[in-house]
């Protein structure tokens, strides 16, 4: 049956698919197509969509024919009321406090329709420098891999990732997207904190020469395959360790910067000020009070450059909602050297 669908390139499907559920657009009567008579790396797929008025611009909607279908059995189905949860490739996570709730969500996501292999519920809050938490294994296949392990995919680009040893948040696809389209071939790009690659990879993919750091080991060890994986080991950098310690080889070296470590990444705005080159874009992530979520971010850079370069405020983005009252957030803004 021919209806309003989002045609997307087939390496995007996935990251589409899941941008139009979070806005609750697609349309679950109907099954996804694949154009017909392309070769599998060319073909577009097509998504209906419940209401074509309010896909974002950035995506184009057509009408095409797809396929009515039984729709898929859900967690929510078994349950009888909505649970809340994630997708990582093929782990699921929860958060539940109470362990008997934690263990009936787990049992409803296995025997759901949702492909998965293993069920984790946060175990700890995000601990440290590294971000990282504790987990409780709810379901396991029993693979050779560990429960915590999985392989993401978002616009195009895969990322192997454990989520026991590096943090990742399949939340920030859309971010982190909206970023890379920035991104213009040869530019210099630095990711100061840079995890397993989500930002780093695709502006390499984009273009850019990519220096990437972080201070955690494993996060360097799975950017390295990660790197691989997409075929852009040849444009990215990576250093295990404190970025502070790469301002002198690569001072007034960046056309782009990337500050993703929310609480504390403002206070490496003098080291953003070091890197940077005569002109250059700055994305800084925060968290803090709805109240002034901004303040801080750009006060930072505005004392850090000083009277060595002009800050310039491109945006001014919310994420997401962080905690009550508190946003996370992200300032763009541009660094112009002074004369």
């Amino acid at each position: 049956m021919e209806r309003p669908c989002v045609a997307v390139a087939r390496e995007d499907g996935e990251a589409t698919r899941q941008r139009l559920a979070e806005a609750d657009l697609v349309d679950q009567e109907y099954g996804i197509a694949v154009e017909d008579g392309a070769a599998d790396e060319d073909a577009k797929l097509f998504i209906p969509v419940t209401d074509p008025d309010a896909v974002p611009g950035d995506l184009d909607v057509v009408r095409h024919d797809v396929p009515a279908r039984t729709p898929q059995r859900t967690p929510a189905d078994l349950l009888g009321f909505e649970p809340t949860y994630e997708r990582l490739g093929d782990v699921v996570l929860v958060d539940e406090d109470d362990p008997e709730r934690a263990d009936e969500i787990a049992e409803a996501i296995v025997e759901s329709d949702i492909p998965v292999r293993s069920v984790l519920n946060r175990d700890s809050k995000v601990k440290g420098e590294t971000r990282v938490r504790d987990w409780a294994v709810l379901a396991d296949e029993g693979e050779q891999r560990p429960p915590t392990e999985t392989v993401h995919r978002e616009y195009g680009h895969e990322f192997a990732v454990d989520v026991a040893e590096v943090y990742f948040s399949p939340r920030l696809a859309t971010e982190r997207h909206r970023v890379v389209e920035q991104v213009e071939p040869g530019e210099h790009a630095l990711d100061m904190f840079a995890g397993v690659g989500p930002y780093a990879i695709p502006m390499a993919d984009a273009g850019a020469e990519v220096v990437a750091g972080d201070l955690t080991p494993d996060a360097i060890r799975y950017l390295e395959e990660n790197a691989e994986r997409n075929g852009v080991a040849d444009r990215i950098t990576t250093h295990v360790g404190d970025v502070r310690e790469l301002t002198d080889e690569y001072e007034n070296w960046a056309d782009r910067l990337v500050m993703n470590l929310p609480h504390t990444a403002a206070e490496f705005a003098d080291t953003a000020v070091a890197f940077a080159g005569d002109s250059c874009v700055v994305h800084l992530y925060d968290i803090q009070h709805e109240d002034a979520p901004f303040e801080r971010a750009r006060s930072a850079l505005e004392d850090a450059a000083g009277d060595q370069y002009e800050v310039t405020t491109l945006e001014e983005r919310v994420v997401r909602s962080y905690a009550p009252h508190e946003l996370n957030v992200c300032l763009d803004a541009r660094l112009d050297r002074i004369d």
